[in-house]
């Protein structure tokens, strides 16, 4: 009798039978086999198989509860999560995978094909598959609506500048965008001389008003104009208006300061260049750097015009330049204070277009002694030659009055310049887009004058940030804005998802 050994022995597992067909199956808590498992119990019971999905035509945004509405591409991750987000029972299973089976586009319909695991009968654990058909059903936001009304708007505020010269509306577009000033807006309308905001609230259009008497020296007047009462509720519909008025000077103006005004300010000469545009207006004497400020209470109350705008400069080469030192500057009691970031210097000039013909030199006086040498070109006012029509100039003694007033220095013409940098903008249309002379030339101040880049957002061009710094520099030594004062511009794409990201987006689901 041969005997064996435990060794050789096999213990298999034991097999049983499915109760409802009698097939053999593995043991499991239910005693039953997947198909018969499957036709007793439903673990997407309670997990809707159809939906609906709100869809604006006007904007192409879907609704996203209670009150929300988000842009999302077919077949995109946002649309998927949003559709997910309909699917109250969900949380009750585990989400396997997610993913969209393709319908026709102009079906109005969004098929989801879903995979989930729940646990059922004693710990057995079910996979099942299944489809949730969406319904695109559209419905206009308020918005959209808004929009498509007749009298949508019910605050208006109307900015104006009434200048020849639209330097300081740029700048206010630029401050606009940095401190997100426009983004209750319904809509914004540019004109010949200035923006008009509209609004659904006086509360908004009143918050505007604020933000532009804040950033730059303005005035304005309120009116209201009654579209309906109700005589029984004693309510009225009112429709808001605010005119408001930039002071009309731009950067490098050149006026002629009443002369009770030039004592308020220090004493200083009443020819002044208009040096910058903020919350004040900032002056400077071009003869002796002296400096001034004026809010905008003052200017209103003795208002005075530009005798020179930007657009009547010409080009002048300098020839000779003699540095004034501190001690050769004539000073007096009472004086205003004195700019330590420009230097006088005496300077002799000739046209650049008359230059190797006419001998005879121009002198002048002027501040920009720091930046100047022998052979450069400057932009100049000839004040010889120009027709000035203004009250306060006829005044002026005519042997004080310069020959030519030096505004600033000449780089060449950068108005064909490609910029490694760009700027965003309000609204394509109208005035302020970027085929202008006036734009060119506030792109030009933004190189020039690093504090007044402190106030705008440079963003990269991604078109042109890989180009050497002096590729198309027209001077080599023309200031440029560095890549550290530059930001990035945020691109959101919607590419189509693949089946990777699918996979991705069921796993976090879940």
């Amino acid at each position: 009798m041969e005997y064996i050994k435990e060794e050789q022995v096999e213990i298999g597992t034991g097999k049983i039978l499915c109760c409802q067909c009698g097939i053999v199956i593995e043991p499991n808590p239910a005693n039953m086999c997947v198909a018969c498992l499957r036709t007793v119990v439903d673990i997407t019971e309670g997990i809707p198989k159809q939906g609906t999905l709100h869809f604006c035509k006007g904007c192409e945004r879907y609704l996203q509860p209670p009150s929300d509405w988000v842009h999302a591409a077919l077949e995109s991750r946002e649309l998927l999560s949003l559709c997910l987000k309909k699917l109250k029972g969900l949380s009750r299973v585990k989400l396997i995978d997610a993913g969209f089976v393709w319908t026709e586009p102009h079906s109005k319909r969004i098929k989801v094909k879903l995979t989930v695991h729940g646990e059922v009968m004693g710990g057995t654990v079910l996979q099942q598959v299944f489809i949730v058909e969406f319904t695109i059903a559209h419905q206009m936001c308020d918005d959209c609506h808004r929009k498509e009304a007749q009298d949508y708007w019910h605050a208006m505020v109307q900015v104006r500048q009434k200048a020849e010269n639209k330097k300081t509306i740029h700048y206010l577009e630029q401050l606009i965008l940095k401190h997100k000033a426009h983004e209750n807006t319904l809509g914004i309308k540019p004109i010949a001389e200035g923006l008009d905001f509209y609004y659904h609230t006086e509360a908004h259009a009143r918050k505007m008003v604020d933000f532009l008497t804040t950033v730059l020296p303005t005035r304005y007047q309120h009116s209201k104009k009654l579209i309906s009462h109700d005589i029984h509720s004693n309510t009225y519909n009112y429709k808001f208006s605010y005119s408001v008025e930039i002071v009309p000077l731009s950067k490098d103006s050149l006026v002629c300061l009443p002369k009770n005004l030039t004592h308020q300010l220090g004493s200083i000469s009443p020819l002044v260049l208009v040096h910058r545009v903020t919350n004040t207006l900032h002056f400077i004497d071009p003869a002796t750097a002296q400096m001034a400020e004026m809010n905008a209470n003052t200017f209103w109350r003795y208002p005075f015009k530009t005798i020179c705008n930007p657009k009547q400069l010409s080009e002048y080469v300098v020839m000779e330049m003699e540095v004034i030192l501190a001690k050769d500057r004539k000073t007096f009691p009472g004086q205003g204070a004195i700019s330590t970031k420009h230097v006088l210097a005496d300077v002799w000039l000739v046209k650049a277009s008359e230059l190797g013909i006419n001998e005879d030199l121009i002198h002048t006086r002027t501040h920009l002694g720091h930046l100047l040498k022998p052979g450069d070109s400057v932009m100049v006012y000839c004040l010889a030659d120009s027709n000035v029509n203004d009250s306060n100039f006829d005044k002026l003694d005519r042997d004080k009055i310069p020959d030519l007033v030096i505004v600033k220095k000449h780089y060449g013409d950068r108005s064909g310049k490609r910029r490694r940098w760009k700027l965003k903008h309000l609204t394509d249309e109208g005035m302020l887009v970027e085929n202008n002379k006036d734009y060119n030339e506030f792109l030009d101040d933004l190189e020039e004058d690093p504090e007044l880049r402190q106030n705008v957002n440079i963003f990269k061009d991604p078109n042109n940030i890989n180009i050497p710094v002096d590729a198309d520099e027209v001077d080599p030594n023309a200031p440029h804005i560095t890549l550290e004062e530059m930001l990035d511009d945020l691109q959101i794409e919607d590419d189509p998802m693949d089946g990777d990201e699918g996979e991705q987006v069921g796993e976090m689901t879940s």
